[in-house]
């Protein structure tokens, strides 16, 4: 199956995004005045929570925390929150910051992880973006190299920052995880006190978990899984996160 793409400027993909940033974009995203919003999700080594086709990526991206009487892996992403329009898109659709525009916004329409395939219908790019403009994907196959490079950047700066991004979360108190396809659970720190934690982290990065991390779940089967595991789960009211289930209620 061959795809072919280009842009017609509609704008629709940056409205009602929360792009994944890497650890400066976000520094630089906190630094124009945007807001950051940290999305976690974590998994058992008992694989509860996680294919078995897609462990060996969810690791990479992880960091291994304690949790109960046994650990977790947790993937950490901060994102830039755009509840609405992007604060940087101007009236003309066009990216004030087109230059510097964080990575994954030069990658789309492509995915990051490798377990999602491209498929337009669940794009929110019109049929004519479709419709003409280069082949991105011929046979299968990914085919322009310089959008398979920035792939594989925004995949290696997700390794690369899981343990800053750890750190960071111990200095602002974010320690609840969701199970990985039970839901995320969605954190909005205090920008100031974001990019203290994130200047201090960097400048005295810490080695190892420094907390106890619990899972915010959707039902109590779930957590009796997770409880028989070892794991530490949370049942009270969430204060200063949001959980956002996947599964049907």
């Amino acid at each position: 199956m061959n795809t072919s793409f280009s842009c017609v400027g509609c704008g629709k993909c940056c409205n009602d995004h929360h792009v994944p940033l890497t650890l400066a974009e976000a520094r630089m995203w906190a630094a124009d005045g945007g807001a950051v919003i940290v999305l976690v999700e974590g998994f058992l080594d008992n694989g509860l929570g996680l294919p078995a086709a897609q462990r060996e990526h969810a690791q990479r991206r992880s960091v291994v925390v304690p949790c109960g009487d046994t650990h977790a892996y947790v993937t950490i992403t901060f994102a830039a929150f755009n509840a609405g329009r992007c604060r940087n898109l101007d009236e003309d659709n066009l990216c004030r910051i087109y230059e510097r525009r964080p990575l994954v916004c030069r990658i789309y329409p492509m995915e990051i992880n490798p377990h999602i395939p491209l498929t337009p219908s669940a794009k929110d790019c019109p049929p004519e973006s479709w419709q003409q403009g280069p082949e991105l994907i011929v046979g299968g196959q990914l085919v322009d190299r310089s959008l398979a490079s920035l792939i594989e950047q925004s995949r290696q700066a997700d390794r690369d920052d899981i343990q800053a991004k750890e750190g960071i979360c111990a200095q602002l108190g974010i320690c609840t995880t969701a199970l990985k396809g039970d839901g995320f659970t969605a954190y909005l720190p205090d920008m100031a006190a974001f990019a203290a934690a994130m200047d201090r982290v960097q400048a005295e990065p810490l080695s190892g978990s420094v907390g106890q991390w619990q899972f915010h779940l959707s039902g109590t089967a779930l957590a009796d899984q997770v409880l028989a595991a070892g794991a530490q789960v949370t049942t009270e009211q969430p204060l200063t996160y949001a959980f956002i289930a996947l599964q049907a209620a």
